[in-house]
Formats: C-alpha cells, sequence, structure tokens
C-alpha cells in the first residue's frame, strides 16, 4: 500500500479527533464578526477557499481566500489564518513576515510545528497527527477543514459516517478508464471540487478541470463527450446531469457529504495512477513544499527536518 493510499483511509478517524480538538483552539481561530483572510498554496489553497465560503454563509463574517502570492496589500483584516502542511512554505512565510508589524492578527494551521511557521505567526494550531509521507496531500488537508467545520458548528458525525462509506464502497464500474474528469462544486464545494481535479492531476497525471456548477454550460461544457466523467460535489442545479448526459458523458452525482466525496475522488486519482503504472507517491516534478533558495537561507528552512509519521495511535484510531 502507498503512504497516500495509507493516509486517505485515515481520515474519518482524524477527522473525528480534530472536531473533538475545535474548542481547544478556539482562541487561536476567526471570532465572530472578524473580518478574515484564508490563505495557502495549492491544495491549501483550495481548502481555504472552502473554509471561505463557509464561514461568510455561516454569517460569522466577512471573510475571503487567497493564494499566498496574491495576498491584496491594500486591504486590511482583522485575522489572516494560513494553511500550510508543512510550515516551509515560501509564499506563506513570506506573507505572514510582511503582516508581523501590522494590526493583523495571524494564525498559522500546520502538521509540522518544528518549522519556521512556528515564530512566523502570533497564534498556532498543530495538526500534527494529520501529518502525511506522501508529496500529495489528502488527510492534512481534510482534517484542517474539518477542524474549522467544527469551529463554525458545522460539523457532524454524519459527516465521519460518510468519509467511511467513501472508503468502503466500491467507485463506480469504468469510471478509472475515463480520458477527462471534470469536477463541479457550489458555494463551499468549488473549493472541494478544485482540490478533486488537482488530486487527478498530481497523483495520475490526467486531464481534469473544474468550475462553479453552474459555470459549466458557459462554454466547457461543449468539450464533454464519451469517455469525459463530469462529477458534482453536492446538489446539481437542476437540468444539468440531463445535459451532461447527452452530450454522451458520464455523470457523477455526489450523494454523501461533499468533503467525503472528495475522499472518493482521492481514491479514483490512486485507482488510475495505479492503472497507469504511476506511483502517486512521488508525483512527476513536485515536491513537498515549495521552498524558493534565497527564501529558504534567508528563512533558516535549509535545515528543516524530514517529516514526522504521524502517530500510529492516530492513523489508526478509526473506531473513534
Amino acid at each position: 500500500m502507498t503512504h497516500v493510499e495509507d493516509e486517505l483511509n485515515s481520515q474519518p478517524a482524524c477527522w473525528t479527533r480534530a472536531a473533538g480538538e475545535a474548542a481547544r483552539h478556539r482562541d487561536a481561530l476567526p471570532a465572530p464578526g472578524e473580518r478574515v483572510a484564508v490563505v495557502g498554496c495549492g491544495t491549501s489553497y483550495f481548502m481555504a477557499q472552502a473554509v471561505a465560503a463557509l464561514r461568510e454563509g455561516a454569517g460569522a463574517g466577512e471573510t475571503d481566500a487567497f493564494a499566498a502570492s496574491e495576498f491584496p496589500r491594500t486591504r486590511s483584516y482583522d485575522r489572516v489564518v494560513a494553511l500550510t502542511r508543512s510550515g516551509t512554505t515560501t509564499e506563506v512565510l513570506e506573507l505572514l513576515g510582511r503582516l508581523r508589524d501590522t494590526p493583523t492578527r495571524t494564525t498559522a494551521v500546520t502538521a509540522d510545528p518544528a518549522t519556521p511557521v512556528r515564530t512566523a505567526a502570533d497564534d498556532l494550531v498543530v495538526l500534527d497527527f494529520a501529518d502525511e509521507r506522501s508529496v500529495v496531500q489528502t488527510r492534512f488537508a481534510t482534517t484542517a477543514l474539518t477542524l474549522l467545520r467544527a469551529h463554525l458548528g458545522l460539523h457532524t458525525d454524519s459527516v465521519v459516517a460518510d468519509g467511511r462509506t467513501a472508503l468502503t464502497t466500491d467507485l463506480p464500474q469504468g469510471l478509472a478508464d475515463c480520458t477527462q474528469f471534470t469536477f463541479l462544486g457550489r458555494g463551499w464545494t468549488v473549493g472541494l471540487a478544485n482540490e478533486a481535479g488537482l488530486k487527478m492531476r498530481e497523483a495520475s497525471l490526467s486531464w481534469t478541470e473544474a468550475y462553479p456548477a453552474t459555470e459549466y454550460r458557459h462554454g466547457p461544457i461543449s468539450i464533454t463527450t464519451k469517455g469525459t466523467a463530469t462529477w458534482m460535489f453536492g446538489e446539481a442545479p437542476e437540468g444539468l446531469a440531463e445535459q451532461v448526459r447527452a452530450t454522451g458523458g458520464r455523470w457523477i452525482a455526489g450523494g454523501l457529504d461533499p468533503l467525503a466525496e472528495l475522499v472518493r475522488a482521492q481514491r479514483l486519482a490512486v485507482a488510475v495512477a495505479a492503472a497507469r503504472g504511476l506511483d502517486p507517491d512521488r508525483p512527476r516534478h513536485l515536491t513537498r513544499s515549495v521552498i524558493l533558495p534565497d527564501a529558504a537561507a534567508a528563512a533558516g528552512a535549509a535545515d528543516v527536518p524530514e517529516p514526522r509519521q504521524a502517530p500510529e495511535t492516530a492513523a489508526s484510531a478509526d473506531s473513534a
């Protein structure tokens, strides 16, 4: 079994633990009414999109999401939350450094506190039990999202139950044979759709796209044909499934909690990688963290240790 398979299988246990720890981290996480930006890179950016939509939709306060490199210098926020598995990503550290002498309070959510992020942010939330050995992110991303979802009062036991279902039920037959994959979302699930597309590209080198569901009609549907799978995260716009089927493409309805649907998409990425003889633990041209040479020297990140393996009890506590 690859590292990524082991890590994605442990997600329900990690979600249960993160939800249970949300109250302990309350003071480090955004308070109701704060104006907040959530930032990250790659997978963490897409989780930031989901968090921002969830928080604002829950009425907890205005919330934006940015790639860390694109954070606007002209806007002011009460708090910036940085999602960073490794704690070493150059763009995140540079942004936190820029905000240090401003009124904006910063929080970093990380899997490894023994990295430069421990001193770069004002507050630190450590999810070391969700750390990963694979380059491809699975459980840290969904666990960080679960922590923030629980902080908003939006996590339930049914999410964990759906996560277990996503791991134990077969994927739709023949889905791994498709040549192109499109993932669709609405509201907070747009970020999950973006992340599903990224997982397919990273792990299996697949041709994938992701869109807000109602935008799919505005051009992208034109490429849908036999051999295309279109996967919906959450409730689909009326009539869209029929329109996709009419093209000859395959429609996948997301019947589980959208976070559990992301687990199914992660499994699909691993299955397609296996069918193509690829190693999903070592995706082409990618590393665990993007550390630019000049920034690494300045931040002292050059001597960052290898990621620790998560405690065995956390990864195997699926009975929780």
